[in-house]
């Protein structure tokens, strides 16, 4: 039986119910009590771990909600200030009692007697974490948490003029979809000369990010900033070299059907050549598909969407809006992107993104969806720890979700003919993301193991993996100097770094449990919400078992799963 949506708050035992996080005075002695308690049986050492996954729950939701407030309005400079605060002042004595706090629970003679099933991950986790704290890195540390904050502020001002109106990017990059050619050039230009204005900060930004990262590495005994981040994120489960045979199966197995797209893009089109203000498009008299136009609406037909998949799907979005737990328009002063957060305490997550009115906005709304369903699902597990998911499922929640949801779009549209071609550009935009995945992941592997380059090294490191990635059906001729500045639009690169080859394996794994669906759709969801509610409680392999899915990075199954989808899509014409 899966847990009902209406989610409750965790009670707190440790902290007074009306305590907030103000200063680090006000909180310090709750972690000094738990630093100098004394543990003297299994039964106090899980007592322990109770009062600490509480401590640490109500201190990551107020860090998450200092984020969503400066995200959701980046021109309140107050908003910004409660963040940076957070970074500078609470952030880093944080880091100290985490160490000490760690420590502690692997020191602990109790510690060996804990159920090695449940706790085997954390405990993984925890001793990772103390191999990799360096006091020195502490003030780094905090120093990128504030500067990455700047690439939202950087991107949130750039807005253009279209017939005398001004729009963010998010909002202009529906006149790609325009069927006048003429339209979308000019704004194709007009956003690639706007993302010009600010390549140099955009460059200088990613520079100092650079040079503190690769700081953190040398100071924590790795030689470059990849090894450590692979050892931080906890990438227990696959290496370097599997990123880099997944890099060679899209280039063998992945390529060849975007070719494919495209040239049917371009015949559809009746176009000599296709350049890249032409992908979005449709031909003359075919509307561009407007599957809603308030944020509001859009809420309401995924809600109908999610009922008619899984009404606990439905439930959780309800859940969140009875909270106010959703900003998805696009306006001026907000920073770009999408993304659910998920709050430890209170247990429904935020949804954050800059809906305007496209196909797109769909696609993100149930990918966030499916990361929030995910939140709801590992909520009752008893420790914020065992909440702790690594990516690789987290992003199979959301991606799994986009697939299954198709079935039931005709919440967004009533006509048949529309509804294919949702379909069929939802299943374009799950093969032609693969190679754009393996070129930013590529990318950063360059990035830090050459990590005192010079700008012009890395724009002709960046173009030579862009060429060696990108389709020859599109033709990009006089381009070069936006294409030189492409990835300064990946926020990923700024924010989170390595965070990105994920949605690669993830995308795999949303296409098997598809592959599952499509033969058996309620066995195709049970798998789904089993592994999602052991949050990270089970290592990778043992999640995608549990989801019914191979973890795998071979050519050899990316081409099974690659042939999968060409099928459906074939059946699409």
């Amino acid at each position: 039986m899966h847990p009902k949506a209406n989610i409750e708050k965790n009670p707190r035992t440790l902290l007074p119910k009306d305590y907030t996080v103000t200063d680090w005075n006000g909180l310090e002695p709750f972690f000094k009590e738990l630093s100098e308690r004394t543990i003297n049986s299994k039964q106090e050492l899980e007592g322990w771990l109770a009062d600490l996954s509480e401590l640490e729950a109500v201190v990551s939701e107020d860090a998450c909600w200092r984020q969503i407030k400066m995200t959701c309005d980046t021109t309140d400079k107050s908003l910004e200030e409660a963040f940076t605060y957070f970074c500078m002042e609470i952030q880093p004595k944080l880091q100290q009692y985490a160490d000490a706090l760690n420590k502690k629970l692997v020191n602990c003679p109790f510690t060996a007697e804990l159920d090695q099933s449940a706790y085997h991950t954390y405990l993984r986790s925890v001793k990772k974490s103390i191999e990799l704290f360096r006091e020195e890195n502490i003030p780094i540390l905090a120093e990128l948490s504030v500067l990455q904050q700047q690439y939202g502020t950087i991107a949130g001002k750039m807005t253009v003029e279209v017939d005398g109106k001004e729009y963010t990017l998010q909002q202009a990059a529906k006149f790609l979809e325009s069927s006048d050619r003429k339209i979308r050039e000019a704004v194709y230009y007009k956003i690639q000369e706007r993302r010009k204005q600010d390549e140099q900060p955009m460059h200088e930004l990613y520079s100092s990010l650079i040079a503190k990262r690769h700081q953190i590495a040398l100071n924590a005994g790795f030689e470059n900033y990849r090894d450590y981040k692979f050892k931080e994120l906890g990438r227990f489960d696959y290496t370097k070299e599997d990123c880099f045979q997944f890099h060679d199966a899209v280039k063998q197995y992945v390529l060849p059907l975007v070719n494919e797209i495209y040239d049917r893009k371009k015949q559809k089109l009746q176009l000599d050549t296709l350049k890249p203000w032409d992908t979005e498009a449709e031909p003359a008299g075919t509307e561009p598909l407007k599957p809603f136009t308030t944020g509001e609406e859009l809420y309401e037909k995924t809600v109908k969407c999610f009922d008619q998949l899984n009404p606990f799907f439905a439930d959780c979005l309800r859940k969140m809006k009875e909270l106010n737990h959703f900003d998805l328009e696009s306006r001026k002063g907000k920073a770009p992107g999408g993304y659910n957060c998920p709050l430890a305490e209170s247990g429904a997550p935020f949804i954050f993104m800059n809906a305007a009115g496209q196909m797109s906005d769909v696609t993100t709304m149930v990918h966030e969806g499916g990361h929030a369903v995910h939140s709801f699902l590992a909520h009752p597990l008893k420790l914020s720890a065992f909440k702790e998911y690594p990516m690789e499922i987290a992003e199979v929640a959301s991606m799994a979700m986009e697939l299954f949801s198709m079935d039931h779009w005709q919440a967004f549209f009533e006509n048949e003919a529309d509804l294919k071609r949702a379909k069929e550009h939802q299943l374009e935009r799950t093969i032609t993301i693969f190679p754009w995945i393996a070129i930013i992941d590529q990318f950063q592997h360059w990035v830090y193991e050459h990590p005192t380059h010079t700008v012009e090294e890395r724009t002709a490191e960046w173009m030579r993996i862009l060429n060696e990635f990108s389709t020859n059906s599109i033709d990009y001729t006089g381009l070069d100097e936006f294409r030189k500045i492409g990835w300064q639009r990946q926020l990923h690169l700024f924010e989170v770094p390595f965070y990105y080859i994920e949605y690669g394996i993830a995308q795999l794994g949303a296409i098997g449990l598809w592959m599952q669906y499509k033969q058996n759709p309620k066995m195709a969801l049970d798998n789904y919400m089993n592994a999602l509610s052991l949050g990270g409680t089970k290592t990778l392999p043992q999640l995608y078992k549990t989801a019914g899915l191979e973890f795998n990075l071979t050519p050899a199954y990316i081409k099974t799963l690659m042939e999968f989808v060409k099928t459906e899509m074939d059946q699409l014409k």
